[in-house]
């Protein structure tokens, strides 16, 4: 079953730093292996002999203001051909400084899933650069019925958009509520999870240059624990194996144990209970923000 999205309210923060964004990083950023660099027009000048210092730093595009956390520095060696480079100098620090032998280099930086890089060579003293990535962030949470759903129930998966593909192409999946999620400048899919059944929303979400866009998604959803007794309110008998399905037929969740819990959409929903050789059914329904049992009376 699919619950269609019910609403979504946005909030712009305040701008923080962005950089002149070469693509999306696909990987997390903080375990990523060196992605691959672009090709890069035009050989840098010859280098003389000398150590040289360089020092690194990154603004918000369109502003002087400094990137001061989140950044992932990486040095390569420039070969001048098409392997892919070596990388010999990496730094998490917002403004790194590097001691380079004399030489061509590609410096990349990464901020969330959006990055930049420069060719240079150094040849002696002192060189300063600065890059700009252009991008913003997105900040999710989840509610029902106007309660704020716990962090531990709630999952988001991000998608980019596709002409081809309904849903699109995952950027980052299983992201935790309240994370910051770095993103280039653009239009995305996100999908939000209550539990492991269906109880999910979707919503696009744009992220705009400089801001933080905070966006909850509203969940139809309630959380039930099934039961099978002897008598109305009695104790639930153990190792009970229990299915729920839509009026359909298909099998949204399935479930053993003596009283197990399920998140569900919105919706009517049949109830199946086997335990020693016998099936016992029955339907319910499931209405927002309504916690409850759900009992099967096990008549003989």
């Amino acid at each position: 079953m699919r619950a269609d999205f019910q609403s979504v309210t946005l909030f712009v923060k305040h701008p923080f730093p962005i950089l002149c964004l070469l693509g999306l990083v696909v990987a997390n950023p903080a375990s990523a292996q060196s992605p691959a660099m672009p090709s890069l027009s035009q050989s840098p000048p010859p280098i003389s002999i000398g150590q040289v210092t360089l020092n690194a730093g990154a603004n918000f595009a369109g502003s002087n203001e400094p990137i001061r956390s989140g950044l992932v520095w990486r040095i390569y060696e420039d070969r001048g051909d098409a392997s892919q480079p070596n990388i010999v100098a990496r730094s998490t620090s917002p403004m790194p400084s590097f001691t380079l032998s004399p030489g061509n280099y590609i410096i990349h930086v990464a901020y969330g899933f959006a990055s930049a890089s420069k060719r240079i060579s150094v040849q002696r003293g002192n060189l300063n650069e600065r890059l700009a990535i252009n991008a913003g962030a997105l900040q999710l949470k989840g509610a029902v019925g106007g309660n704020p759903i716990a962090v531990n129930r709630l999952s988001f998966s991000v998608y980019v958009p596709e002409a081809q593909n309904s849903e699109g192409r995952l950027v980052i999946a299983d992201a935790k509520a309240n994370d910051m999620i770095r993103l280039p400048e653009g239009t995305y899919h996100v999908v939000s999870t209550y539990g492991d059944a269906n109880a999910i929303m979707r919503s696009d979400l744009k992220v705009e240059s400089g801001r933080v866009t905070e966006a909850t998604l509203n969940h139809r959803a309630a959380t039930v624990t099934l039961k099978l007794v002897g008598s109305a309110g009695g104790e639930a008998f153990a190792g009970t194996a229990f299915s729920v399905l839509t009026p359909g037929g298909d099998v949204i969740r399935e479930a053993i144990g003596a009283f197990p819990s399920v998140t569900l959409a919105e919706g009517e929903y049949v109830l199946i209970a086997r335990h020693e050789g016998k099936v016992y059914t029955r339907e319910f329904k499931i209405e927002s923000g309504l916690d409850r049992d759900i009992e099967i009376i096990a008549t003989p």
